[in-house]
């Protein structure tokens, strides 16, 4: 175990099964190493009797010093009482533009429906002449 930095990651090499390389300045941070070659920065915190995990993202995207100041600040948030990985979850199961879209759509076509089967829009508009 050591300091998690662009050497230690660069030399991490896969194996058979995933792995993870745990942080000593920063308990609970650490780079997960997939048996695919592919590595991910992640944290690890108990909450409520139950440890749980939360990806912080992809060795590339993010730097080990980057991914050092994220996991600060999620455990932060951890110690605060919040749970970062149930938000995120949260996040997946709300509603996208596209369904918002489809929504809207049918109250359009709901809405349009009820006016124009009205008695009074029915009749010819007349034109304003004035």
């Amino acid at each position: 175990m050591t300091k998690l930095n662009k050497r230690i990651v660069d030399a991490a090499e896969a194996q058979n099964r995933d792995y993870v390389i745990w942080d000593d300045e920063l308990p609970g941070f650490g780079l997960r190493v997939f048996a695919s070659g592919k590595r991910s920065y992640l944290i690890q915190y108990r909450l409520a009797g139950r440890s749980r995990r939360y990806t912080i993202g992809q060795h590339g995207v993010w730097t080990p010093e980057l991914a050092r100041k994220e996991a600060k600040i999620q455990l932060g948030r951890v110690a605060q009482g919040d749970n970062p990985a149930e938000e995120r979850q949260l996040d997946h199961k709300a509603i996208t533009v596209k369904e918002l879209c489809d929504l809207y759509f049918t109250d359009l076509k709901a809405d349009l429906r009820a006016r124009f089967s009205s008695s009074r829009c029915n009749a010819k508009p007349q034109p304003n002449w004035n």
